[in-house]
């Protein structure tokens, strides 16, 4: 594995997001001094915090995967997840509605699973979803530490047995095709095949290797951090600090002053240096391309995913019919992915993802009210509306949303809201976010493993690169990991780490000996 050369004392790491985070973690462990410089008040980036009126709004993702990854993090420092964060088990993961009135409540453990695909739709869907479970399973066992978890230097690296063993279990084939294998329920199929949008890829196009998502959502389980989403940056934080990292918060990089092919400093707005031996760099790609002076050359221009429309609406009432997570589901599929990635259109019967947090966490509304959180993909402004139009079109597209979620049964949604705040592609750009959306580029093949961005930039021997737009990719769980590995970039291969038991106190961090930097206050 490539490292980068020369002295690492001191490493800036830009951005205080979930990669940031994890990647100041992991080098505070291996004894390096870090400092995080934020542009924001607060951590989170992606995952940040919105405070509306006595509503604690998380800004990003709201389905947390794969609690182990930020448990390595905390690790490293002699820390843990589960001293800092209270996490809730999800049961149900999802409830998954359909528009023939159908549903299904989608469990992570496996005979609840079988009972409910049982009632749903028969016992031959019940013997096919569990040879679909060992199927996922095998399938991440493959991928993972392989491909997922892995730094690449090369495409050669994927000449492994663990690459036959991928494309024994049909990795390389369709994934809608794979997964019509196990299920012939259409809406079943739907369960295990929508988590390609993530990828930004139709599950017609997607590769089948992609169920790794289903396997992480159906299979291994899902948790809400009590607070929020929110709560799990804020400890990621707090742990860093308490570790010796220092924290410059509401402080945006604007250059990058560099000699020879190493940056020395990192300027911020304020005229501020900062000196430093090495950068992490974690923002969106367009500002680290412009923070770099050049953006690398490709054969085929980037491809970004779609976008997302996000309705917070704080209201008086909720339905007992939604779950933590329900996803509703139009009657349309293929059409729906087709506006999305191809055509530029809204989706004419839009699939949606509505959150209640206050499900598990009261605290998170004023008391007796409750918090929903919808989430309509659309496409990106290169493939559909521009940003400028959806200054117009933004509103307009607020009510058609709430009149579909009355259609589908949240009678009275409209009248009840009492704050709300929309978040349209037009507010993505503007936080830096490429083409309009919070996912970055998609997971095509030309984009994936090797082949995505790298997370080392060429022509700079000390910056790393980390966060959803370079290696391994979109999602929690994996920009956790982008930030594991921009560290092991800087300090060599990571040793294993494991949680303290409760009770032991954490080693002291002995900084490195590798000469001296200035001083970063």
């Amino acid at each position: 594995m490539r490292t980068v050369r020369g002295a690492t004392d001191h490493v800036v790491v830009v951005g205080a997001g979930l990669s940031g985070l994890a990647a100041a973690l992991h080098l505070l462990g291996a004894g390096r001094r870090v400092t995080v410089v934020e542009r924001d008040a607060d951590p989170g980036g992606r995952a940040g915090r919105l405070a509306l009126g006595g509503y604690r709004l998380d800004t990003g993702p709201t389905v947390l995967t794969m609690p182990h990854l930020a448990d390595e993090a905390f690790a490293a420092v002699g820390d843990s997840l589960d001293r800092r964060v209270d996490l809730m088990p999800l049961h149900p993961a999802y409830r998954a509605r359909f528009a023939d009135g159908t549903q299904v409540d989608v469990h992570t453990d496996g005979d609840a699973m079988e009972a409910e695909v049982r009632r749903f739709a028969g016992p031959a869907e019940a013997a096919g979803y569990r040879r679909l479970r060992d199927w996922l399973r095998r399938l991440y066992q493959a991928q993972m530490r392989r491909f997922i978890d892995t730094n690449f230097d090369s495409p050669f690296q994927l000449v492994h047995t663990d690459l036959a063993r991928l494309a024994a279990l049909g990795g390389f084939g369709r994934l809608d095709r794979q997964i019509g294998r196990f299920l012939s329920d259409a809406r079943l199929r739907r369960v295990f095949s929508f988590q390609s949008l993530y990828a930004g890829v139709a599950p017609a196009r997607a590769l089948a290797a992609y169920a790794v998502i289903a396997y992480m959502d159906t299979v291994a389980g899902v948790w809400f951090p009590r607070g929020g989403m929110y709560a799990l940056p804020r400890a990621m934080a707090d742990a860093a600090s308490d570790a010796g990292g220092r924290f410059r918060w509401s402080a945006e990089v604007t250059e990058l002053e560099n000699s020879a092919g190493r940056v020395r400093a990192v300027r911020l707005a304020s005229g501020e240096r900062i000196a430093c031996d090495a950068v992490v760099l974690t923002p969106d790609l367009p500002i680290v391309h412009r923070l770099l002076g050049r953006a690398p050359r490709r054969p085929v221009r980037l491809r970004h995913s779609p976008s997302a429309v996000i309705l917070h609406a704080g209201t008086d009432r909720t339905w007992p019919k939604l779950a933590h997570h329900t996803i509703s589901f139009g009657a349309a599929w293929e059409r729906t992915f087709d506006e999305l990635t191809r055509t530029g259109q809204l989706m004419s019967d839009p699939s949606l993802l509505i959150t209640r947090p206050t499900t598990h966490d009261p605290g998170l509304a004023p008391e007796g009210k409750h918090l929903h959180y919808v989430l309509a993909p659309c496409p990106n402004t290169a493939t559909g509306p521009s940003a400028g139009a959806w200054r117009d079109l933004g509103p307009r597209y607020r009510d058609s949303l709430v009149a579909q979620l009355e259609r589908r049964g949240l009678h009275g949604f409209g009248e009840s809201i009492d704050r709300e705040a929309l978040i349209t592609p037009v507010d993505w750009g503007a936080q830096g976010h490429g083409a309009g959306t919070p996912f970055s580029l998609s997971h095509t093949f030309a984009q994936t493993g090797p082949f995505r961005p790298r997370n080392l930039v060429r022509g700079y021997d000390n910056v790393v690169l980390a966060g959803c737009g370079t290696t391994p990719g979109v999602g929690v769980p994996t920009v956790l990991i982008s930030g594991k590995l921009a560290a092991a970039r800087i300090t060599g291969t990571p040793r294993p780490v494991r949680a303290r038991p409760s009770g032991v106190p954490a080693p002291a961090v002995v900084p490195s000996s590798k000469g001296s930097v200035d001083d970063p206050s």
